[in-house]
């Protein structure tokens, strides 16, 4: 009986370990930069994605003015691991990507990794590896249509 209570307090003990330990892990700082950006075509919005690249798995992001055909972006306290990054350009900023009606984006967008436009890609064809404290990712942005 001494046995089980034993092994109980020990894998007790080694998950609190664990929680020390990996809370205790590196934090990285991504630097972002949007290369491709309209001049007075609205602000850039970029979201850093993780495990995937629908909206659920989008949960930090940010906006910044579009200015000399570029933005930079910096996120910080991110724990090491597999990254994609989203981003467009808002050019009527309403807040989201406008589409036509058969899905084709209206306004510049653009992914990490080297990715075609036909789609949307796989999370793996635009993922990377945030190992290193100090990081830094491109974007283009590009236009799936011409400007109306």
């Amino acid at each position: 009986m001494i046995g089980a209570p034993g092994r109980a307090t020990l894998t007790a003990g080694l998950c609190a370990i664990a929680l020390v330990w990996g809370s205790n892990a590196i934090a990285a700082t991504l630097q972002v930069e949007i290369d491709g950006v309209e001049s007075g075509g609205g602000p850039v919005r970029v979201a850093l994605c993780q495990g995937g690249l629908s909206e659920p798995f989008c949960t930090r992001g940010d906006e910044a003015p579009a200015s000399g055909g570029r933005a930079l972006f910096t996120f910080r306290d991110l724990p090491p691991g597999a990254y994609a990054v989203a981003a467009f350009q808002d050019a009527n900023g309403n807040g989201r990507l406008d589409r036509t009606g058969l899905g084709l984006p209206l306004e510049p967008y653009g992914f990490s990794g080297t990715v075609a436009r036909r789609a949307r890609p796989d999370f793996p064809d635009a993922a990377f590896a945030l190992q290193e404290p100090g990081a830094a990712v491109r974007v283009r942005l590009a236009r799936a249509l011409p400007r109306r």
